[in-house]
């Protein structure tokens, strides 16, 4: 796709960039405070090892592609979003809420197949195609999710509280959310800020 055929709008470099700083940020205050009591045993060091691979996901892929233009400044912010929300959520003890862990399954899996429909709004591929990209994208995400977090489980964590119940549910919840990522993203305005073209309709 030619950089006419794409736009990005001008405050999506500021979100993305917010976003970055908000997730180190968090990630420094998680190995500062990890020994505390609602911390311990929430895998912060493995957090701070792996989540800022999602700060490289989008910028790996566009020099892969030879850079089209412009950067998916608004697609990067979107993938990184759910990594800051789950460990905002571990730092200010939130997941001892009630219902709190399956409101932010469905919210994360919401912006996560946003941010991956965004970025393949960007290809010329017809809006359907596009949809159910979301959809598969939305189903694959949450099942290494939860088979993650199982080895975490495995290794000796011991703060997750994962059941079978609390496992199906997750799957549920976050597929959904991710099927109305993709919903918002094909088949509202929200295409425009990426898409220039009405191809795929």
């Amino acid at each position: 796709m030619t950089s006419t055929d794409t736009s990005e709008p001008t405050w999506s470099k500021y979100a993305h960039f917010a976003a970055i700083s908000f997730l180190l940020l968090e990630l420094a205050v998680g190995i500062v405070f990890r020994n505390a009591d609602h911390l311990h045993d929430k895998g912060m060091v493995m957090r701070a090892v792996f989540y800022p691979l999602c700060i490289a996901a989008v910028p790996a892929g566009w020099v892969f592609r030879r850079k089209p233009q412009p950067f998916p400044h608004l697609a990067a912010a979107l993938l990184i979003l759910p990594f800051g929300l789950d460990i905002g959520g571990n730092l200010v003890g939130l997941f001892d809420v009630d219902h709190f862990d399956d409101v932010l399954h469905a919210t994360n899996w919401f912006f996560l197949v946003l941010g991956t429909s965004t970025l393949v709004l960007r290809t010329r591929e017809p809006l359907l195609a596009v949809f159910a990209i979301g959809v598969g994208t939305s189903a694959t995400a949450i099942v290494l999710w939860e088979f993650v977090e199982y080895l975490v489980l495995k290794s000796g964590t011991t703060g997750l509280d994962l059941t079978y119940e609390d496992t199906v549910t997750d799957l549920m919840e976050s597929w959904l959310g991710g099927v109305a990522g993709a919903a918002l993203a094909t088949y509202t305005r929200w295409r425009t800020l990426v898409r220039t073209t009405p191809r795929g309709r």
